[in-house]
């Protein structure tokens, strides 16, 4: 008697999404709990350090020298997408964003690494690491080294260094009233992201959308003089604007409607796909928001919902991007 040939089923791939409680930017200490632990860190007081805690910055800057400052940043989360190798790009673009916001460029980064060893593969983590390589790459940064643990859930990022002229710094202390407000991406990622991990659809505009460098915008706020910016991530645009207004002595107007959107963001809204870290940062800056007539708590959750990799927003008039707003005298946001 013969016997059937036993023919191996490959297992299926684990979705890298359920393996944690909260993707991406989204799973972020919400704003103000984190205000008040990284207070333990403040009163250090050191001449060379240009930007430090004070006001919750993008990255670190330290002078060296009259031409020179050092930035310093680092950014790492949980998977925000299944494929493993778009996972890396949205990490490493969304880690040299932080240079980018400040005004600087880019030297070398390093990785950081959470791994469950025992659950995923390494050769997951090897796609992992060549997407966030592809996207150093792309960005002319060599990634060299970093640092790695065995870790219940999977997170990924990087350590990153970069240099700027310490008088073109773009800050977020340093925005003044009267002036536009310019979104050098659209919103709504969290929400895509969000759906994702409950349904598997994937977006390939998100994806587009978080895998694009923040370098061209960065350059180009530059070059029309811009001196105060920050980028949208896990905090929400209301969020970073608030801070950046707070930090800058200033208030804020938002048109809603000039306020672009990646394709999908509104269905998936409607369809009730918000993000915990969305709700918790609405809850932050509530207080300090107006809405006007017609504004909906559906477009208040919009404008707080937790980016990944999101854009630069820039105080300023940036050519070639939307402006959806103005700074004004006084403080807070109001949305019309």
């Amino acid at each position: 008697m013969t016997s059937t040939p036993i023919v191996p089923v490959s297992e299926p791939r684990i979705r890298l999404t359920t393996m944690a409680h909260g993707g991406g930017c989204a799973s972020k200490i919400p704003p103000g709990e984190l205000e008040d632990v990284v207070s333990a860190l403040s009163g250090q007081q050191y001449e060379q350090v240009i930007v430090g805690l004070e006001d919750g910055d993008d990255a670190a800057a330290v002078r060296i020298d009259g031409d020179t400052a050092v930035l310093s940043t680092a950014d790492f989360f949980t998977p925000v997408v299944d494929d493993p190798f778009d996972w890396g790009r949205i990490a490493a673009a969304n880690a040299l964003s932080d240079i980018y916001a400040m005004g600087g460029e880019p030297v070398v980064a390093i990785n950081l690494v959470g791994w469950p060893r025992g659950v995923l593969s390494f050769d997951l983590l090897r796609e992992v690491l060549a997407g966030g390589l592809a996207v150093a790459r792309q960005a002319g940064v060599p990634v060299i080294g970093g640092h790695s643990v065995d870790d219940p859930e999977p997170k990924y990022g990087m350590a990153v260094t970069g240099t700027a002229h310490p008088d073109r710094l773009l800050r977020n202390d340093a925005a003044a009233a009267g002036l536009p407000i310019t979104l050098t991406k659209p919103l709504g990622v969290g929400l895509l992201n969000n759906r994702h991990k409950v349904t598997g659809e994937v977006s390939a505009a998100a994806i587009e959308t978080m895998t694009t460098l923040n370098r061209d915008a960065a350059r180009a706020a530059l070059a029309a003089g811009a001196r105060a910016a920050t980028d949208v991530t896990g905090f929400g645009l209301l969020g970073h604007l608030f801070k950046m207004g707070r930090a800058s002595g200033v208030g804020a107007v938002i048109d809603r409607a000039a306020v672009p959107l990646v394709e999908g963001a509104a269905e998936a809204l409607r369809d009730g796909y918000v993000s915990g870290g969305t709700r918790r940062n609405l809850d932050w800056v509530r207080e300090h928001v107006r809405a006007g007539a017609g504004i909906t708590e559906d477009d208040l959750l919009l404008l707080t919902d937790a980016q990944t990799s999101g854009g630069l927003l820039v105080i300023g008039e940036v050519p070639g991007y939307p402006i959806i707003g103005q700074t004004v005298e006084g403080s807070g946001i109001e949305v019309r």
